[in-house]
């Protein structure tokens, strides 16, 4: 077994096994999956759906995306799910199965691939590059052509468009939701609010963009997370405040810690991983994406 430290800090661990990093997608450079490594991991069936990988022409670039969504016919709300640095894992392409079965287009774009594909390695100082090579600029351009490329598909509700994404993938949540207003609501899985103390990254970070949401945001956060402190969590609801956004909320689950959605890792924790499930349908329902 090899621990990967995770990017939100050192003291948020995730193990994975050499034995689950073999194999392709379907085409050079894109990953199968990241194997189980807990046993509570949900395997979701695809019966009644249409999984598929297809391109989304986006800044002179085929970027990879995987969707799942109903067979039935009509227009379906849809939403984006943004993944982890692992990029579009088995867990990530789940995900899209679940959203699926729920009646939604469920879409995960594969925002590293112009670099590469994270999820087959297990060395961290190889998968942050990729990672870090996908700017804010440029996964905010690869959000705008997915709603550009959804807008084109006869199987999408194109005013019912919503967003969730997990770790790295929260914080991307936040800062589309501040790019355009086709995104209806979003849901942010334990991503990142502002930047680590010392860091001389000049990005902007969802703190920043707080008065800028165009739609309203649920953060889904942990008690116990090594790496996003509660009292980041404060300080987006003071900006937040600021911004007289009345809408955006948080929910923390105590007794929990980072990725505790992620059903494949140590620290998954179901009450809390379901109750969140629950929370982000109600969510998107309320806020005109279902």
């Amino acid at each position: 077994m090899i621990d990967l430290t995770r990017p939100e800090g050192p003291d948020a661990q995730i193990a994975l096994s050499r034995r689950g990093m073999a194999g392709l997608f379907g085409f050079a450079g894109f990953a199968a999956a990241i194997r189980p490594v807990h046993a509570a991991a949900i395997t979701t069936p695809s019966d009644g759906l249409v999984t598929e990988m297809v391109t989304v022409p986006s800044q002179g670039f085929d970027l990879p995306a995987f969707v799942a969504r109903p067979t039935s016919r009509g227009r379906k709300p849809v939403v984006i799910v943004v993944s982890e640095i692992f990029g579009v894992h088995e867990y990530i392409r789940d995900v899209c199965r679940r959203l699926a079965q729920q009646g939604y287009v469920a879409i995960a774009p594969a925002f590293f691939a112009r670099v590469g594909d994270p999820a087959p390695l297990t060395d961290f100082a190889k998968i942050m590059p990729i990672v870090n090579a996908a700017t804010n600029a440029q996964v905010m351009g690869d959000i705008e052509a997915t709603i550009a490329w959804l807008d084109q598909q006869r199987f999408v509700n194109k005013r019912a468009i919503g967003i969730t994404g997990f770790c790295w993938g929260g914080a991307v949540v936040w800062m589309a939701s501040a790019l355009t207003p086709r995104i209806k609501a979003g849901v942010a899985w334990y991503g990142r609010l502002l930047p680590r103390e010392g860091s001389t990254d000049a990005r902007k970070w969802p703190i920043d963009v707080a008065a800028e949401l165009k739609s309203p945001v649920l953060g889904l956060y942990a008690e116990n997370d090594g790496g996003i402190p509660l009292s980041s969590v404060e300080a987006m609801k003071a900006a937040l405040a600021k911004a007289r956004d009345q809408k955006s909320r948080f929910i923390i689950y105590p007794g929990t810690q980072h990725g505790f959605h992620a059903d494949y890792r140590p620290q998954y924790q179901e009450a809390a991983a379901k109750q969140g499930w629950s929370e982000m349908l109600a969510w998107f329902a309320a806020n005109g994406v279902g």
